[in-house]
């Protein structure tokens, strides 16, 4: 089980990269487009650095939503893969079958 700090961190990290999403978007824009001028450039450059540095998408951990573990992570189920195994095998997830040959 992750420590409940490192879930609340990843969870602010998630409200502010949706927060700030759409000015991102907007300066990344500038900064890509040819036709710019320089000053626009600078200009959209330093406004991404005035952002908090943990309104970017990146920062964010994919996390187990049962518990909060960080590692060996399944996108399609959200969870890692031992709360997978375990919920699997109690046939709570529905569609999945433990194999054995």
């Amino acid at each position: 089980m992750a420590s409940k700090a490192k879930i609340a961190r990843n969870q602010h990290r998630e409200k502010l990269a949706a927060k700030y999403a759409k000015k991102r978007r907007q300066l990344k824009k500038i900064v890509s487009d040819p036709n710019a001028s320089m000053e626009a450039k600078y200009e959209a450059i330093a406004g991404l650095q005035k952002l908090p540095r943990n309104s970017s998408p990146v920062r964010i951990r994919n996390r187990c939503q049962v518990t909060g573990r960080p590692r060996g992570y399944y996108r399609k189920f959200a969870m890692s893969r031992i709360a997978l195994r375990e919920l699997g095998l109690r046939g709570e997830i529905p569609g999945l079958t433990k194999s054995s040959w």
